[in-house]
């Protein structure tokens, strides 16, 4: 059975010798860091406290999801950074009012 050398990675390569770009994880961790902080910026207001916990709930499992395909730390810390803000999002919208309308 092959060994990998301690440190190395194997990167998918694709058919011009270059890597892969991650366009599905990139998009998932944008995607989340930017409903993450709209759940944040709407739970926060007291008048839009609906929005931001639907916001939030939509952001937390997307944000969840893209942590577990991301492929680089700097879709990784976006992911954190979007679960974060999804979670006080609906903390503060719950505090707010939460879902009566």
């Amino acid at each position: 059975m092959p060994q990998e050398a301690a440190g190395t990675r194997r990167q998918a390569i694709g058919l011009d010798g270059e890597p892969e770009p991650h366009r599905l994880q990139d998009a998932l961790a944008v995607a989340s860091i930017t409903v993450g902080i709209a759940a944040l910026i709407l739970g926060w207001i007291p008048a839009t406290h609906f929005p931001g916990a639907v916001a939030g709930l939509i952001g937390l499992p997307l944000a969840l999801y893209s942590q577990l395909i991301s492929e680089t730390t700097n879709e990784r810390w976006l992911n954190v950074i979007g679960m974060v803000a999804s979670f006080l999002g609906v903390g503060f919208a719950l505090n707010n009012g939460g879902f009566s309308i």
